[in-house]
């Protein structure tokens, strides 16, 4: 499958690939194929955080941390929207991320929770004609970028509430 995930990924000469870790996408290059590979890349994301949310769940309760959330989490224009998906992601300001959080969450969703991110889409629209996109590029391995985070985490005695 990742053979296949990497395929469809692979970098064409309209993307171009940055030390960050994302391919830069001209606003001329956003299309339904990329659409597309968005779908894949959120659909993966939701696979590989439910998985790592079940094998980190137990360590992170052992080490007095509760509540491990991992999910992908979207906006636009930074309103979370309950039903929103991945059909919008073509709207300018569309963003999908993978969010890690733990502890007690509150009942204000106005208030900011501290949660670590991993962006996976950001379609930026800037002035006309001047929009761009940043999709995480997988020939860096989400799983292990999420992993990282999650050691980061554990390991990280300040982040203890």
């Amino acid at each position: 499958m990742r053979k296949a995930l990497r395929r469809l990924f692979k970098i064409q000469k309209n993307q171009s690939p940055d030390a960050d870790g994302y391919l830069h996408i001209l606003e001329k290059d956003i299309n339904l194929e990329l659409k597309q590979k968005i779908y894949v890349l959120e659909g993966l994301g939701e696979v590989v955080a439910e998985k790592l949310q079940r094998k980190y769940t137990d360590v992170f309760e052992s080490q007095g941390k509760r509540n491990l959330s991992i999910k992908i989490y979207r906006d636009i224009d930074g309103d979370g929207i309950s039903d929103l998906t991945a059909e919008r992601c073509l709207e300018k300001e569309y963003r999908s991320q993978i969010t890690i959080n733990y502890g007690i969450l509150t009942a204000n969703e106005d208030e900011d929770i501290d949660a670590f991110t991993i962006d996976l889409w950001y379609y930026y629209g800037g002035f006309i004609g001047s929009g761009c996109g940043t999709l995480f590029d997988l020939n860096n391995d989400l799983e292990k970028e999420i992993e990282k985070v999650l050691i980061f985490l554990l390991n990280d005695k300040q982040s203890e509430k």
